[in-house]
């Protein structure tokens, strides 16, 4: 950069086009003009690193909110598994003794038909009382059951 001598104070005279103080001007012109283009850049600068760092602390709250809201997530559905894994369970339970008790109702039924097919198969028998029986078929409170097949439903499987 360019020192202007003695005269440079503040206000230059000028005696005449194209001497040397002429030259002292133009050159201190020019470097006030760089040094207030040089301050603007600096504060553009500035500025520019402040929004910057803005951006990256909104990023970094946004961060930490995300992680906040996944961990929420993951507990939910962490939760969630569980509950389905347990009513899993609970329905593999419930169908095990559905399949059971389905089974038990046939083999009633199988009894029933066998009974019925079978009704004067049956003769009179001693009880421990030493009572005559004329068998289960011919017993008249026995009788109105004949034929009455065993029926139940789902629904009425689980009813406690």
């Amino acid at each position: 950069m360019a020192s202007s001598s003695g005269n440079s104070s503040g206000s230059t005279q000028i005696q005449s086009p194209g001497s040397g103080e002429d030259l002292q001007v133009v050159v201190v012109v020019a470097d006030q003009r760089k040094r207030k283009r040089m301050l603007s850049n600096r504060e553009s600068a500035r500025r520019s690193r402040m929004r910057k760092q803005k951006h990256l602390n909104d990023l970094m709250e946004q961060v930490a909110q995300l992680r906040k809201e996944n961990n929420h997530v993951l507990t939910s559905v962490s939760v969630t598994t569980q509950h389905f894994l347990n009513v899993e369970a609970e329905n593999s339970v419930l169908r095990a003794q559905m399949g059971e008790l389905s089974q038990r109702l046939q083999s009633l039924n199988d009894i029933l038909g066998y009974m019925n097919t079978n009704a004067g198969g049956f003769v009179e028998t001693e009880d421990f009382y030493g009572t005559v029986s004329d068998g289960f078929m011919n017993n008249s409170w026995n009788s109105m059951y004949l034929n009455q097949p065993i029926v139940a439903s789902a629904a009425d499987m689980f009813q406690c």
